[in-house]
């Protein structure tokens, strides 16, 4: 089984689709290809700004900053389910493009689940501003690359067509939102699905290819 998991390393509901889907495949003990596929929410996003993230939600939704501090209260909630500790006062907004060159470069060298965890913890739990080039070469040691590696990488526009490429393949085929895991190519299953739901689909096409042999 091969699974391809579009999102954005800023999108809340995308680290609690990674955890459901760890969590589905531990209980099938389903052992797939995974890849993880970038998609930028606001690719307009400015590389670095000191909104925090109610002001941005504040502003995107059109809602007060105590609504939105409430969202986040809310999403915060629904993390601790999946077993994540959120800190969204915390998050710092910025342009998400160079974070996905980064999980581009470790995905080359076999380290594309790394990546997305530690981008994720760190954007959600940690404080990190994730659109800085010294986090994310911090970020990219952490995970075992190469630091004068990754520095040249984000001083170049490599990875550039790879992410773009995903953005593209999403677009064309009229994915809105993210998380959006598509297994095996042909079934996309859209948004953070629960466990429970991940179990019965999985399952589902598991034994249809088991069928198939």
């Amino acid at each position: 089984m091969r699974i391809d998991i579009w999102s954005d390393v800023v999108c809340p509901w995308c680290y609690v689709g990674k955890r459901n889907v760890e969590a589905a495949l531990a209980e099938l003990g389903l052992e797939p290809e995974i890849h993880w596929r970038a998609f930028e929410l606001d690719p307009r996003s400015p590389k670095e700004t000191s909104t925090t993230m109610a002001e941005a939600l504040a502003s995107k939704f059109g809602v007060s900053i105590d609504e939105a501090t409430k969202m986040n209260e809310q999403m915060t909630g629904v993390a601790a389910k999946a077993g994540l500790s959120y800190r969204l006062d915390m998050a710092k907004p910025g342009n998400s493009f160079d974070a996905h060159r980064l999980a581009k470069m470790a995905e080359a060298r076999g380290l594309g689940g790394e990546a997305a965890e530690r981008l994720f913890s760190a954007y959600f739990t940690e404080g990190i501003r994730i659109s800085d080039d010294e986090a994310l070469v911090k970020l990219g040691t952490e995970i075992g690359l190469d630091a004068e590696a990754v520095r040249s990488m984000l001083a170049s526009d490599e990875y550039a067509d790879a992410v773009r490429g995903d953005e593209a393949i999403a677009h064309d085929a009229g994915f809105t939102g993210v998380p959006t895991i598509v297994v095996d190519e042909r079934f996309a299953i859209p948004g953070a699905q629960p466990p429970e739901t991940l179990v019965r689909l999985f399952g589902k096409i598991a034994e249809e290819e088991e069928r198939s042999i």
